[in-house]
């Protein structure tokens, strides 16, 4: 059986469903093909794996029509930010109301953010969801690209999105070159049970081990923890028991939330930046993970990813209306200048602050010390970090702008 659409999105996660959902009001042919579904019953805990959304995708996530969803299964706004160093005097605050912004962020289950997105896509007449099943072979013809997949179906699309994820199959089948490093740290996450109420505050201390964040989830008592630590740290806490995880995690955090208790499981990650070569080919793109990966330190890659899909539903639909060849390189060239430029931002921003706050050596810490201190106090410097953070500034998409 051959069905031939305009766009193929392989992976049908966060960012690949948000550029289906971004392209419902035009007509465009999409199929999403994804190789697993989420279960849609959301567990009491709340999942492990989750992001930190910004303003700009919040506002991308609204005009998609999946806020809602999201809002009626679990979101946890938060309305301060606390960021300090172990062992100092360094410390720097920012505050929504400071901002006149209603909050900083919000903080989502990855899962919840899924499935809001399945809810709106399986609403769209241009959608059809392939799942769960997975790509096998593609090739190229002049004009379009052909798919097989693995219950023997195939396809044809004039476009195939990579949205595929950090081992991203598209990426690979076309031998796309890869910058890339290893972090020499693994993210260890899990949901924590404190003492005393996070008061809707995200808290970062940097650690000699690693950059330590509690996320404030939707309960007063619980947070998301992402704790960067060397393999062989992370290797160590996995293997404590609770109780000795529990001591070492509120020494660590400076016992800021008083005594820490882990509530359910713990996962490690492995991080790694990665930067492909080329966004597009012929009748290739690849958005959020697949074209780039970066540290955890800001919460930002799921962000970046969003702004990917967004830029991405708004090139297409401009060659749609302008009887262009959507899967054409030169067409695509615009988009992929864009959007290559803002991730190289922020890995060159993320890379800078990571070796900042990397090392003991009493004059590196001191030039931190005093760099955030001034940074607290100075005037707009804190308004125009979180204005970026936050997605109010930069070289926003349309579904991005206030």
């Amino acid at each position: 059986m051959m069905q031939s659409v305009d766009v193929a999105i392989i992976g049908g996660g966060m960012v690949g469903l948000t550029l289906a959902a971004a392209l419902a009001d035009t007509e465009l042919r999409i199929a999403v093909i994804e190789g697993h579904l989420p279960e849609p019953e959301l567990s009491p805990l709340p999942d492990v794996r989750v992001s930190a959304l910004s303003r700009a995708s919040e506002r991308i996530l609204r005009r998609v029509g999946a806020w809602q969803g999201m809002a009626d299964r679990r979101i946890s706004p938060y309305q301060q930010m606390d960021v300090w160093e172990q062992d100092s005097f360094a410390h720097i605050c920012f505050d929504a109301q400071a901002l006149s912004q209603p909050d900083l962020g919000h903080i989502v289950e990855n899962r919840v953010i899924q499935l809001s997105l399945l809810d709106q896509i399986q609403k769209q007449h241009n959608v059809s969801l392939m799942a769960p099943v997975r790509c096998q072979q593609l090739a190229f013809g002049e004009h379009e690209a052909w798919l097989t997949l693995d219950n023997g179906q195939h396809l044809t699309a004039k476009l195939v999105v990579g949205a595929d994820g950090a081992n991203s199959w598209v990426r690979n089948q076309l031998s796309i070159p890869l910058t890339h490093w290893d972090y020499g740290h693994h993210a260890l996450v899990a949901n924590i049970r404190c003492a005393e109420p996070h008061q809707q505050t995200a808290r970062q201390i940097f650690t000699p081990d690693g950059p330590l964040a509690f996320l404030p989830l939707a309960e007063p008592d619980l947070c998301s923890i992402v704790w960067s630590v060397s393999p062989e740290k992370a290797e160590a806490l996995m293997a404590m028991t609770s109780d000795a995880f529990n001591h070492e995690l509120t020494a660590a955090f400076d016992c800021r939330l008083g005594l820490c208790s882990l509530a359910g499981e713990r996962q490690v990650v492995p991080l790694r930046m990665r930067y492909a070569r080329d966004f597009v080919r012929d009748r290739v793109a690849l958005i959020g993970d697949a074209a780039h990966t970066i540290h955890p330190l800001a919460g930002q890659g799921v962000n970046l990813g969003l702004l990917d899909a967004a830029s991405l539903a708004e090139t297409l639909s401009q060659l749609w209306r302008q009887d262009k060849d959507i899967g054409a390189r030169q067409h695509l060239r615009y988009f992929e200048r864009w959007r290559k430029a803002e991730a190289a931002k922020m890995i060159a921003t993320m890379q800078a602050f990571r070796e900042l706050f990397e090392g003991s050596h009493p004059a590196k810490k001191l030039l931190r010390d005093v760099g955030l201190l001034l940074a607290n106090h100075a005037p707009g410097v804190k308004d125009q970090f979180m204005r970026r953070a936050l997605g109010l500034s930069g070289d926003l998409p349309a579904l991005a702008k206030a």
